[in-house]
Protein backbone atom coordinates (compact mmCIF):
# COMPACT_ATOMS: atom_id res chain seq x y z
CA UNK A 1 0.00 0.00 0.00
CA UNK A 2 1.33 3.46 -0.92
CA UNK A 3 2.29 5.61 2.07
CA UNK A 4 -0.40 8.25 1.46
CA UNK A 5 -3.08 5.57 1.13
CA UNK A 6 -1.77 3.87 4.28
CA UNK A 7 -2.03 7.14 6.20
CA UNK A 8 -5.57 7.69 4.92
CA UNK A 9 -6.49 4.19 6.01
CA UNK A 10 -5.07 4.87 9.49
CA UNK A 11 -7.07 8.09 9.77
CA UNK A 12 -10.25 6.28 8.78
CA UNK A 13 -9.62 3.56 11.35
CA UNK A 14 -9.11 6.16 14.09
CA UNK A 15 -12.37 7.86 13.06
CA UNK A 16 -14.26 4.56 13.03
CA UNK A 17 -12.86 3.45 16.39
CA UNK A 18 -13.99 6.70 18.02
CA UNK A 19 -17.29 6.94 16.12
CA UNK A 20 -16.39 10.29 14.57
CA UNK A 21 -19.37 11.10 12.31
CA UNK A 22 -18.87 10.52 8.59
CA UNK A 23 -20.19 12.41 6.77
CA UNK A 24 -19.88 15.43 9.05
CA UNK A 25 -23.13 16.74 10.57
CA UNK A 26 -24.85 19.69 8.92
CA UNK A 27 -23.29 22.94 10.07
CA UNK A 28 -26.44 25.12 9.84
CA UNK A 29 -24.82 28.15 11.55
CA UNK A 30 -26.98 30.68 13.39
CA UNK A 31 -26.08 34.17 14.62
CA UNK A 32 -27.57 35.87 17.69
CA UNK A 33 -25.98 39.30 17.49
CA UNK A 34 -22.67 40.72 18.64
CA UNK A 35 -20.95 43.09 21.07
CA UNK A 36 -17.60 44.89 21.29
CA UNK A 37 -15.70 43.64 24.38
CA UNK A 38 -12.74 45.92 23.72
CA UNK A 39 -12.03 48.58 21.09
CA UNK A 40 -11.21 47.04 17.73
CA UNK A 41 -12.68 43.60 18.55
CA UNK A 42 -16.18 42.30 17.81
CA UNK A 43 -17.55 39.20 19.59
CA UNK A 44 -20.26 37.37 17.65
CA UNK A 45 -22.72 35.07 19.42
CA UNK A 46 -23.22 31.97 17.27
CA UNK A 47 -24.11 28.29 17.24
CA UNK A 48 -23.62 25.50 14.72
CA UNK A 49 -24.43 21.81 14.40
CA UNK A 50 -22.75 18.73 15.81
CA UNK A 51 -23.73 15.06 15.90
CA UNK A 52 -27.25 13.73 16.57
CA UNK A 53 -28.73 17.03 15.38
CA UNK A 54 -27.38 18.83 18.46
CA UNK A 55 -25.76 22.27 18.51
CA UNK A 56 -22.61 23.97 19.82
CA UNK A 57 -22.88 27.47 21.35
CA UNK A 58 -19.82 29.60 20.65
CA UNK A 59 -18.34 33.08 20.69
CA UNK A 60 -16.38 34.20 17.64
CA UNK A 61 -13.89 37.03 18.22
CA UNK A 62 -12.86 38.99 15.13
CA UNK A 63 -11.29 42.30 14.16
CA UNK A 64 -13.79 45.15 13.98
CA UNK A 65 -12.33 46.27 10.65
CA UNK A 66 -11.91 43.95 7.69
CA UNK A 67 -8.32 43.41 6.58
CA UNK A 68 -7.08 43.84 3.03
CA UNK A 69 -6.51 40.10 2.78
CA UNK A 70 -8.17 37.07 4.30
CA UNK A 71 -7.58 36.46 7.98
CA UNK A 72 -6.21 33.39 9.78
CA UNK A 73 -8.47 31.43 12.12
CA UNK A 74 -7.86 29.94 15.59
CA UNK A 75 -9.92 27.40 17.55
CA UNK A 76 -9.59 27.25 21.35
CA UNK A 77 -10.05 23.76 22.87
CA UNK A 78 -10.55 23.90 26.64
CA UNK A 79 -9.19 21.87 29.51
CA UNK A 80 -11.34 20.00 32.05
CA UNK A 81 -14.04 22.24 33.47
CA UNK A 82 -13.22 24.94 30.94
CA UNK A 83 -15.54 26.48 28.38
CA UNK A 84 -16.02 29.75 26.52
CA UNK A 85 -16.47 31.48 29.91
CA UNK A 86 -13.07 30.36 31.31
CA UNK A 87 -10.77 33.38 31.69
CA UNK A 88 -8.35 32.23 29.00
CA UNK A 89 -11.07 31.82 26.36
CA UNK A 90 -12.08 35.49 26.01
CA UNK A 91 -8.48 36.56 26.70
CA UNK A 92 -7.25 34.40 23.81
CA UNK A 93 -10.10 35.58 21.61
CA UNK A 94 -9.45 39.28 22.16
CA UNK A 95 -5.65 38.94 22.05
CA UNK A 96 -5.53 37.21 18.69
CA UNK A 97 -8.44 39.19 17.22
CA UNK A 98 -6.27 42.26 17.85
CA UNK A 99 -3.62 40.42 15.82
CA UNK A 100 -6.14 40.14 12.99
CA UNK A 101 -7.41 36.56 13.50
CA UNK A 102 -10.91 35.09 13.77
CA UNK A 103 -11.00 33.09 17.03
CA UNK A 104 -13.67 30.55 18.03
CA UNK A 105 -14.28 29.63 21.68
CA UNK A 106 -17.03 27.12 22.44
CA UNK A 107 -18.58 25.07 25.23
CA UNK A 108 -17.50 21.41 25.47
CA UNK A 109 -20.31 18.97 26.18
CA UNK A 110 -21.61 19.32 29.76
CA UNK A 111 -20.21 22.82 30.32
CA UNK A 112 -21.74 26.29 29.99
CA UNK A 113 -24.70 26.34 27.66
CA UNK A 114 -24.28 22.61 27.07
CA UNK A 115 -25.11 22.05 30.73
CA UNK A 116 -28.75 21.73 31.83
CA UNK A 117 -28.21 24.36 34.55
CA UNK A 118 -25.94 26.52 32.35
CA UNK A 119 -23.12 26.00 34.85
CA UNK A 120 -19.36 25.84 34.29
CA UNK A 121 -16.64 23.71 35.92
CA UNK A 122 -19.06 20.77 36.16
CA UNK A 123 -16.79 18.16 34.48
CA UNK A 124 -20.00 16.39 33.53
CA UNK A 125 -18.29 14.65 30.63
CA UNK A 126 -16.04 12.84 33.16
CA UNK A 127 -18.95 10.83 34.61
CA UNK A 128 -18.37 7.13 33.73
CA UNK A 129 -21.17 5.77 31.55
CA UNK A 130 -21.05 2.08 30.57
CA UNK A 131 -20.38 0.31 28.29
CA UNK A 132 -16.81 1.10 27.21
CA UNK A 133 -18.06 2.18 23.78
CA UNK A 134 -19.59 5.27 25.39
CA UNK A 135 -16.10 6.51 26.25
CA UNK A 136 -15.00 6.06 22.65
CA UNK A 137 -18.08 7.98 21.54
CA UNK A 138 -17.26 10.78 23.99
CA UNK A 139 -13.79 11.08 22.50
CA UNK A 140 -15.31 11.10 19.02
CA UNK A 141 -17.75 13.86 19.97
CA UNK A 142 -14.93 16.08 21.21
CA UNK A 143 -12.98 15.49 18.02
CA UNK A 144 -16.05 16.21 15.90
CA UNK A 145 -16.69 19.45 17.81
CA UNK A 146 -13.24 20.70 16.78
CA UNK A 147 -13.84 19.67 13.17
CA UNK A 148 -17.14 21.54 13.12
CA UNK A 149 -15.31 24.67 14.26
CA UNK A 150 -12.90 24.19 11.34
CA UNK A 151 -15.91 23.93 9.03
CA UNK A 152 -17.45 27.07 10.51
CA UNK A 153 -14.28 29.13 10.05
CA UNK A 154 -13.73 27.72 6.56
CA UNK A 155 -17.13 28.92 5.37
CA UNK A 156 -16.57 32.50 6.61
CA UNK A 157 -15.64 34.58 3.54
CA UNK A 158 -13.21 36.69 5.61
CA UNK A 159 -11.14 33.65 6.70
CA UNK A 160 -8.35 31.94 4.76
CA UNK A 161 -9.22 28.21 5.02
CA UNK A 162 -5.55 27.38 4.51
CA UNK A 163 -4.49 29.29 7.66
CA UNK A 164 -6.57 27.76 10.45
CA UNK A 165 -4.93 26.69 13.71
CA UNK A 166 -6.20 24.92 16.82
CA UNK A 167 -4.81 25.46 20.32
CA UNK A 168 -5.61 23.05 23.17
CA UNK A 169 -4.96 23.12 26.91
CA UNK A 170 -4.79 20.04 29.17
CA UNK A 171 -7.74 17.87 28.09
CA UNK A 172 -7.79 20.06 24.99
CA UNK A 173 -4.19 19.04 24.27
CA UNK A 174 -5.27 15.40 24.36
CA UNK A 175 -8.24 16.06 22.07
CA UNK A 176 -5.96 17.83 19.60
CA UNK A 177 -3.36 15.10 19.89
CA UNK A 178 -5.82 12.93 17.99
CA UNK A 179 -7.79 15.55 16.05
CA UNK A 180 -4.72 17.13 14.49
CA UNK A 181 -3.69 13.69 13.25
CA UNK A 182 -6.92 13.17 11.27
CA UNK A 183 -8.18 16.70 10.46
CA UNK A 184 -6.04 17.60 7.47
CA UNK A 185 -7.68 21.03 7.02
CA UNK A 186 -5.84 22.32 10.10
CA UNK A 187 -2.71 24.23 9.17
CA UNK A 188 -1.14 24.41 12.65
CA UNK A 189 -1.72 22.95 16.11
CA UNK A 190 -0.54 23.99 19.58
CA UNK A 191 -0.72 21.58 22.52
CA UNK A 192 -0.08 22.97 26.04
CA UNK A 193 -0.46 21.34 29.43
CA UNK A 194 0.10 17.96 27.77
CA UNK A 195 1.08 16.63 24.36
CA UNK A 196 2.95 13.75 26.02
CA UNK A 197 1.29 10.98 24.05
CA UNK A 198 2.97 8.15 25.89
CA UNK A 199 3.31 4.38 26.11
CA UNK A 200 0.85 1.74 27.41
CA UNK A 201 0.20 2.29 31.11
CA UNK A 202 1.36 5.90 30.89
CA UNK A 203 -0.30 9.13 31.98
CA UNK A 204 -3.20 9.09 29.51
CA UNK A 205 -3.98 5.38 29.87
CA UNK A 206 -4.06 5.80 33.67
CA UNK A 207 -6.13 8.98 33.58
CA UNK A 208 -9.01 9.19 36.05
CA UNK A 209 -10.91 10.94 33.27
CA UNK A 210 -11.85 7.67 31.66
CA UNK A 211 -14.60 8.89 29.33
CA UNK A 212 -12.74 11.62 27.50
CA UNK A 213 -9.12 10.44 27.88
CA UNK A 214 -8.27 6.92 29.08
CA UNK A 215 -10.84 4.94 27.08
CA UNK A 216 -10.29 6.83 23.80
CA UNK A 217 -6.51 6.60 24.11
CA UNK A 218 -6.50 2.90 25.02
CA UNK A 219 -8.74 2.21 22.03
CA UNK A 220 -5.93 3.35 19.72
CA UNK A 221 -3.53 0.57 20.79
CA UNK A 222 -3.78 -0.79 17.22
CA UNK A 223 -1.50 2.08 16.14
CA UNK A 224 1.46 0.43 17.86
CA UNK A 225 3.67 3.32 18.99
CA UNK A 226 0.68 5.62 19.43
CA UNK A 227 2.62 8.82 20.07
CA UNK A 228 4.98 8.41 17.11
CA UNK A 229 2.18 7.35 14.78
CA UNK A 230 -0.14 10.20 15.74
CA UNK A 231 2.62 12.77 15.47
CA UNK A 232 3.67 11.31 12.10
CA UNK A 233 0.12 12.04 10.93
CA UNK A 234 0.40 15.54 12.46
CA UNK A 235 3.53 16.09 10.36
CA UNK A 236 1.74 14.95 7.22
CA UNK A 237 -0.80 17.73 7.90
CA UNK A 238 1.47 20.59 9.02
CA UNK A 239 3.28 22.08 12.02
CA UNK A 240 2.68 21.28 15.71
CA UNK A 241 4.11 23.05 18.75
CA UNK A 242 4.06 21.51 22.24
CA UNK A 243 4.75 23.88 25.13
CA UNK A 244 4.71 23.07 28.84
CA UNK A 245 6.02 24.14 32.21
CA UNK A 246 8.84 22.11 33.68
CA UNK A 247 6.83 21.82 36.93
CA UNK A 248 3.63 20.57 35.27
CA UNK A 249 2.69 17.21 36.80
CA UNK A 250 1.16 16.05 33.52
CA UNK A 251 4.58 15.92 31.85
CA UNK A 252 6.82 15.44 34.89
CA UNK A 253 5.05 12.11 35.39
CA UNK A 254 7.11 10.67 32.53
CA UNK A 255 10.01 8.45 33.59
CA UNK A 256 12.50 10.24 31.32
CA UNK A 257 11.42 13.66 32.61
CA UNK A 258 9.82 16.26 30.34
CA UNK A 259 12.88 17.08 28.22
CA UNK A 260 13.99 13.48 27.82
CA UNK A 261 10.47 12.27 27.08
CA UNK A 262 9.87 14.71 24.23
CA UNK A 263 13.36 14.23 22.80
CA UNK A 264 12.75 10.47 22.67
CA UNK A 265 9.24 10.87 21.22
CA UNK A 266 10.54 13.26 18.57
CA UNK A 267 13.33 10.82 17.63
CA UNK A 268 10.79 8.00 17.21
CA UNK A 269 8.46 10.24 15.21
CA UNK A 270 11.26 11.27 12.84
CA UNK A 271 12.09 7.59 12.32
CA UNK A 272 8.44 6.82 11.55
CA UNK A 273 8.02 9.91 9.36
CA UNK A 274 11.20 9.35 7.40
CA UNK A 275 12.59 12.80 8.18
CA UNK A 276 12.07 15.80 10.42
CA UNK A 277 9.88 17.91 8.09
CA UNK A 278 6.92 19.25 10.13
CA UNK A 279 7.71 16.91 13.04
CA UNK A 280 6.54 18.62 16.23
CA UNK A 281 8.61 21.26 17.99
CA UNK A 282 8.55 21.59 21.77
CA UNK A 283 9.56 24.01 24.49
CA UNK A 284 9.25 24.73 28.21
CA UNK A 285 8.81 27.54 30.69
CA UNK A 286 11.20 26.80 33.58
CA UNK A 287 9.61 26.33 36.99
CA UNK A 288 6.04 26.83 35.75
CA UNK A 289 3.11 24.46 36.11
CA UNK A 290 -0.15 23.61 34.34
CA UNK A 291 -1.15 26.66 32.30
CA UNK A 292 -2.81 27.73 29.00
CA UNK A 293 0.46 28.83 27.42
CA UNK A 294 -1.11 29.82 24.11
CA UNK A 295 -1.65 33.31 25.59
CA UNK A 296 2.11 33.70 26.16
CA UNK A 297 4.86 35.19 24.00
CA UNK A 298 6.67 31.96 22.94
CA UNK A 299 3.48 30.45 21.52
CA UNK A 300 2.39 33.73 19.91
CA UNK A 301 5.76 33.93 18.15
CA UNK A 302 5.39 30.38 16.85
CA UNK A 303 1.84 31.07 15.64
CA UNK A 304 3.00 34.24 13.89
CA UNK A 305 5.53 32.18 11.92
CA UNK A 306 2.75 29.78 10.91
CA UNK A 307 -0.22 32.08 10.32
CA UNK A 308 1.30 35.49 9.51
CA UNK A 309 -1.09 37.69 11.47
CA UNK A 310 -2.20 40.81 9.57
CA UNK A 311 -1.52 43.17 12.50
CA UNK A 312 1.58 41.60 14.08
CA UNK A 313 5.19 40.83 13.27
CA UNK A 314 7.74 38.82 15.23
CA UNK A 315 9.53 42.04 16.12
CA UNK A 316 6.31 43.60 17.41
CA UNK A 317 5.45 40.51 19.48
CA UNK A 318 8.92 40.55 21.04
CA UNK A 319 8.29 44.11 22.31
CA UNK A 320 4.72 43.68 23.53
CA UNK A 321 4.01 44.08 27.26
CA UNK A 322 2.78 41.23 29.43
CA UNK A 323 -0.04 40.89 31.96
CA UNK A 324 0.25 38.96 35.22
CA UNK A 325 -2.99 36.99 35.17
CA UNK A 326 -3.45 36.69 38.93
CA UNK A 327 -3.27 40.46 39.35
CA UNK A 328 -5.42 40.98 36.24
CA UNK A 329 -8.09 38.58 37.50
CA UNK A 330 -8.32 40.36 40.86
CA UNK A 331 -8.50 43.75 39.19
CA UNK A 332 -11.07 42.71 36.56
CA UNK A 333 -13.01 40.46 38.96
CA UNK A 334 -12.48 37.44 36.73
CA UNK A 335 -13.01 33.96 38.18
CA UNK A 336 -10.20 31.41 38.17
CA UNK A 337 -10.99 27.96 39.54
CA UNK A 338 -9.42 27.81 43.05
CA UNK A 339 -7.23 24.78 42.35
CA UNK A 340 -5.67 26.69 39.45
CA UNK A 341 -5.59 30.12 41.10
CA UNK A 342 -2.00 29.74 42.28
CA UNK A 343 1.23 31.33 41.14
CA UNK A 344 2.67 28.09 39.78
CA UNK A 345 -0.52 27.44 37.80
CA UNK A 346 -2.85 29.80 35.95
CA UNK A 347 -2.56 32.83 38.24
CA UNK A 348 1.15 32.98 37.46
CA UNK A 349 0.70 33.23 33.69
CA UNK A 350 2.46 36.18 32.06
CA UNK A 351 0.01 36.68 29.20
CA UNK A 352 0.96 38.63 26.15
CA UNK A 353 -0.62 42.06 25.77
CA UNK A 354 -2.17 44.64 28.03
CA UNK A 355 -5.52 46.43 28.40
CA UNK A 356 -7.43 43.19 27.76
CA UNK A 357 -10.62 43.57 29.82
CA UNK A 358 -12.48 40.98 31.83
CA UNK A 359 -15.83 40.10 30.25
CA UNK A 360 -18.96 39.55 32.35
CA UNK A 361 -20.35 36.04 32.19
CA UNK A 362 -23.77 37.14 30.90
CA UNK A 363 -22.13 38.76 27.90
CA UNK A 364 -20.63 35.41 26.94
CA UNK A 365 -23.97 33.63 26.64
CA UNK A 366 -24.26 32.77 22.95
CA UNK A 367 -27.92 31.73 22.69
CA UNK A 368 -30.74 34.02 23.90
CA UNK A 369 -32.29 32.48 27.01
CA UNK A 370 -35.75 32.04 25.47
CA UNK A 371 -34.23 30.26 22.46
CA UNK A 372 -32.01 28.13 24.69
CA UNK A 373 -34.96 27.07 26.85
CA UNK A 374 -37.02 26.23 23.78
CA UNK A 375 -34.20 24.20 22.19
CA UNK A 376 -32.54 22.97 25.38
CA UNK A 377 -32.55 19.32 24.30
CA UNK A 378 -30.37 20.23 21.33
CA UNK A 379 -27.59 21.53 23.58
CA UNK A 380 -27.25 19.64 26.85
CA UNK A 381 -25.20 16.65 28.00
CA UNK A 382 -28.21 14.55 29.02
CA UNK A 383 -29.59 14.60 25.48
CA UNK A 384 -26.27 13.54 24.01
CA UNK A 385 -26.05 10.65 26.49
CA UNK A 386 -29.53 9.49 25.44
CA UNK A 387 -28.63 9.60 21.75
CA UNK A 388 -25.23 7.98 22.27
CA UNK A 389 -26.71 5.15 24.36
CA UNK A 390 -29.26 4.46 21.64
CA UNK A 391 -26.52 4.42 18.99
CA UNK A 392 -24.39 2.14 21.18
CA UNK A 393 -27.28 -0.28 21.70
CA UNK A 394 -27.90 -0.33 17.98
CA UNK A 395 -24.27 -1.08 17.20
CA UNK A 396 -24.14 -3.83 19.83
CA UNK A 397 -27.24 -5.44 18.32
CA UNK A 398 -25.59 -5.34 14.92
CA UNK A 399 -22.41 -6.80 16.38
CA UNK A 400 -20.35 -3.85 15.16
CA UNK A 401 -16.68 -3.83 16.02
CA UNK A 402 -14.37 -1.05 14.85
Amino acid sequence: MALAAQDDDTRRRIETTLFVPDPAPALAPESYGSFEPTPGVVAERISYGTEFGMRIPAILYRPARAAARKAPGIIVVNGHGGDKYAWYSPYTGMLYAKAGAFVITYDPIGEGERNAERKSVTRQHDIPVPPEEMGRRMGGLMINDVRQAVSYLSQRPEVDPGRIAAVGYSMGSFVLGITCAIETRLHSCVLVGGGNLDDPGGYWDRSNHTMCQAIPYKSLMFLGDRGAELYHLHAQRGGTFIFNGTADGVVTSEALGPQGFFEDLRRRTIARHGGDKNVFEFGFEPGAGHRPYFVTRPVALWLERQLHFPNWTEAAIAKMPETHIGEWARRERVYIEPAYNTEIREAGVRALGSAIPGVAREQLNAVPLHRWKRDKDRFVYESWITYAKAATQSSLLKGRTP
